[in-house]
Formats: C-alpha cells, structure tokens, sequence
C-alpha cells in the first residue's frame, strides 16, 4: 500500500464521501479505484456513434442489422444516423455495410 497526498476541492470531497458511504461501506480507497476503472474502461471510446435513426420503407425484403430478423417489402426499417462522440459501442470508422434495424433493435439502442 502506498500513501499519496494530493488536494480535492470540497464538493469532490462530499461527493467520494457520498459515494463511499452508498457504494462501499465508505470505503474512500475503493471508490477512487472503481472510479478509475471506469475511466480506463472509457478512455479511448471516441469515434462514430448513433445520433438517431430515420425510418426507411423496404422496397425489397431485408433482415435487421442487430437481431438479424427477416423483413418484408413496404415494412419499415430504421436507418442510423452517425455522428462523431464518445461511446463504450463507437466505432473507430463509419461501417461501411448495409444498417437497417428493426423498431425493437432501433429503441434498444436509443435507451443504452
């Protein structure tokens, strides 16, 4: 174990004080670890995102992108609408292929 002595300013103070009490029987050691992992979990996760989707009508059968459903002619798909961010699901580039989801897949997505 190691000893480090660096200043917080007082609402960091409530806050890990908070979150140690709620999270880890006020463990303050575990908190800043759990929080560090999450950061390192995070770092790096920039690049194309969903922003949104916009609905497209089939003109010929497809399958969902994310489930792999099959869909009929005139049923309504959901096209991605990429936008540069951060995110623990960005892609490093555009995908290239084909996206269509389904409305389940495309409100999963939405709600992550």
């Amino acid at each position: 174990m190691k000893r480090l002595n660096f200043t917080l300013d007082s609402e960091t103070v409530q806050l890990l004080a908070e979150l140690s009490e709620k999270y880890y029987d006020g463990n303050k050691s575990q908190t800043v670890r759990a929080a560090l992992e999450s950061l390192a979990v995070h770092a790096g996760h920039e690049g194309w995102v969903i922003a949104g989707y916009t609905p497209k009508e089939l003109d010929d059968e497809a399958s969902c992108h994310s489930c792999g459903e099959s869909h009929e002619k005139g049923e309504v798909l959901y096209r991605p609408v990429f936008e540069k961010g951060n995110s623990p699901n960005a892609f490093s580039s555009m995908p290239a292929e084909n996206w269509l989801d389904c409305p389940e897949c495309a409100e999963k997505q939405i709600h992550q």
